[in-house]
């Protein structure tokens, strides 16, 4: 469920006044964030974050089309390696029997 349009979407405030400063000084230095759950909104447009996913930090460069999600969409969690096929469990079952 989306947050309250009453409430507004949901920036952090240091984050935002980070950016802010950039804007002003023109730097465009990569930004350490942990904040998954902060919306991205167009001040933040051309910007470099770098967003935690619990283990390592995903760059993640901020376009328009991005305005309104959140930072941790873009910044996987999980890390799919692929179904196992039928032969790796023949393989597996027949050294476990041996």
């Amino acid at each position: 469920m989306g947050r309250s349009l009453k409430k507004g979407p949901y920036v952090d405030a240091r984050l935002l006044a980070r950016v802010e400063k950039m804007n002003q000084t023109g730097a465009r230095d990569p930004i350490k964030t942990w904040r998954r759950s902060c919306t991205v909104v167009p001040e933040f447009v051309g910007h470099t974050f770098m967003v935690h996913n619990g283990k390592m930090f995903h760059k993640v460069f901020v376009t328009e089309d991005m305005v309104g999600h959140k930072l941790g969409e873009f910044s996987p969690t999980r890390v799919f390696r692929g179904h196992t096929s039928a032969r790796a469990k023949e393989e597996a079952a027949a050294a476990a029997s041996s």
